[in-house]
C-alpha cells in the first residue's frame, strides 16, 4: 500500500524541518549549556519551520539513553566532556517525522559515535519490503559488534503512525525471534542505540519522569483536573508533552493537585528516565523513513 499524495506530503515536511533543526542542533550544543534553553530552542525552531513538536525536545547526556527533557525552571548544564544526544520529533498534521543526533564532547567517545551512525546507514541500505524484522535485528547487531561496541538490546526503533510516535511493529538492533515482516507504505523511526562493550546493554527506568502523554481519559472530580486534561486533549492528542508546555493553562495554585491526580486516575502516563543499566555512556542515531518497493524513502 502507498500513502495517499497529501499524507506523503505532510511527512515529508515534517521530515524537511526535522532534518533541518537537527543540523542546526550540531552547532547549537555546547558545554555548559543550560539543557532547558537547547530544549526550548529546539521547540521553538520546529515552530518556526512550520510545524509542532510531535514530543517534547529530548536531552540525555552520557549514560541517559532516552526521555529526559527539560523540566519547568531546569538548572541542569550540558556537563564538560559529555555525550549529548539530542532526540527530536515533528509533526504536520499528526504525520510524524522523529530524528536524533548525538554531539560528542569527548574524543575518546567519538567512534562509539561513528558507530551509531554506521548502524543507521546500514538499516537503511537493507530495509525493503518483505524483510524479515528478525533477519533486520540480526544485521545491525552485527554490524554493531564488529565495530567492537554493543547495542541496547531493549531498545528499538518504532512504526510510526498518525499522532502516535510508537506503534505496530518495533525494529530490534539484536537478533530477536519475530515472523513479521516490513511492509510496503510503512513509515519507522530507526534508531541504534550503541553502547561500550563492558556496558550491560540493557537500559532500565529511572525514578524521574518529565515526559507525559494522554492514555485514556477518566471521570476527574477536580475541576482544574478536567479542564487541563481537556487541555491536553485539544492540543497535544495522544503525543507526549512536558509540563512546561502547560504554563498559565491552570491558576499556579490549582496546578499541583490538578496535575496529580491526571497521574493518580491513570488518565495520563508517564516515560521514565532511561539509563543504560550500568550507567555506561550511550550513542543514538536515528532517521525516519518510508518503505518504498526500491527500499526505503529518508524523510529526515
Amino acid at each position: 500500500m502507498s500513502l495517499p499524495e497529501e499524507v506523503l506530503q505532510s511527512y515529508q515536511r515534517a521530515g524537511k524541518i526535522a532534518a533541518e533543526v537537527r543540523e542546526k542542533v550540531r552547532t547549537l550544543v555546547f558545554e555548559g549549556m543550560p539543557i532547558i534553553d537547547l530544549c526550548e530552542r529546539v521547540e521553538t525552531l520546529i515552530r518556526e519551520g512550520g510545524g509542532s513538536p510531535a514530543f517534547p525536545c529530548n536531552v540525555s547526556i552520557n549514560e541517559v539513553a532516552a526521555h529526559y527533557t527539560s523540566p519547568p525552571r531546569d538548572e541542569m548544564r550540558v556537563p564538560r566532556g559529555s555525550l549529548v544526544k539530542v532526540d527530536i520529533g515533528v509533526h504536520v498534521d499528526g504525520y510524524i517525522a522523529d530524528t536524533a543526533v548525538t554531539v560528542c564532547f569527548n574524543p575518546e567517545l567519538e567512534n562509539l559515535v561513528d558507530c551509531a551512525e554506521e548502524a543507521l546507514h546500514k538499516a537503511i541500505k537493507i530495509l525493503r519490503p518483505g524483510l524479515s524484522v528478525a533477519d533486520f535485528g540480526s544485521v545491525i547487531q552485527r554490524t554493531i559488534r564488529d565495530r567492537g561496541f554493543k547495542p541496547i538490546s531493549n531498545l528499538t526503533g518504532h512504526q510510526i503512525g498518525r499522532y502516535l510516535v510508537h506503534t505496530g511493529k518495533p525494529l530490534p538492533n539484536v537478533s530477536h525471534f519475530s515472523v513479521a515482516k516490513i511492509s510496503l507504505g510503512e513509515v519507522y523511526g530507526v534508531e541504534p542505540f550503541i553502547t561500550l562493550t563492558d556496558a550491560v546493554g540493557t537500559v532500565k527506568d529511572e525514578l524521574q519522569a518529565y515526559i507525559f502523554r494522554l492514555l485514556r481519559p477518566k471521570s476527574l472530580k477536580n475541576p482544574y483536573a478536567k479542564q487541563l486534561l481537556d487541555f491536553v486533549r485539544k492540543n497535544f492528542h495522544t503525543l507526549p508533552f512536558t509540563e512546561r508546555w502547560l504554563k498559565g493553562v491552570l491558576p499556579q495554585d490549582h496546578y499541583e493537585d490538578a496535575f496529580s491526580e491526571l497521574l493518580a486516575s491513570k488518565s495520563l502516563m508517564a516515560y521514565h528516565i532511561l539509563a543504560e543499566a550500568s550507567r555506561k555512556p550511550v550513542a543514538q542515531a536515528e532517521h525516519t523513513v518510508l518503505i518504498v518497493k526500491e527500499g526505503c524513502l529518508v524523510l529526515t
